[in-house]
């Protein structure tokens, strides 16, 4: 019962691990949707929606970007919330602009949405190439203080 009502910070293996999990769970899926539009690119560039009036193949470009590249950098955890900037623009966009904000048309983006935005404030954890580089970085600064 004291676990369920305080639960451990989030610093703990527990919370880093189920972090990884979702990680490892939402970056494929949406790795999966990037994989999809590289597939199908030439029939996509005339008809990808252009809700910001730069143009279908850009678009779909900035979209296979977010959706390929930045997906790894989230799966692995580098440079983490920087590569989920183009993610979250990317559903906002999917959802504000394509879907009209309809829940009923723009479930799976509203889903994206949530779950990059929770994953954004909540950081990689600990099993991240992010946590190994802030630990090395750390670890240096405190060789050059030793007497």
């Amino acid at each position: 019962m004291k676990d369920f009502l305080f639960p451990q910070p989030t610093d703990s293996k527990g919370f880093s691990l189920l972090l990884l999990c979702f990680r490892l769970f939402f970056g494929l899926m949406f790795l999966l949707h990037g994989l999809e539009k590289v597939y199908n690119y030439t029939e996509l560039c005339f008809v990808f929606p252009d809700p910001m009036n730069i143009g279908s193949e850009i678009s779909l470009l900035f979209a296979i970007f977010a959706e390929m590249l930045c997906s790894i950098g989230f799966i692995i955890g580098a440079l983490y919330r920087l590569s989920m900037i183009p993610m979250l623009a990317i559903m906002l966009v999917a959802f504000f602009h394509v879907h009209s904000a309809s829940i009923i048309q723009g479930e799976l983006a509203f889903i994206y949405l949530m779950v990059f935005i929770l994953m954004y404030i909540s950081g990689p954890g600990q099993y991240s190439v992010d946590a190994k580089i802030y630990e090395y970085i750390h670890s240096k600064d405190d060789d050059e203080y030793e007497y």
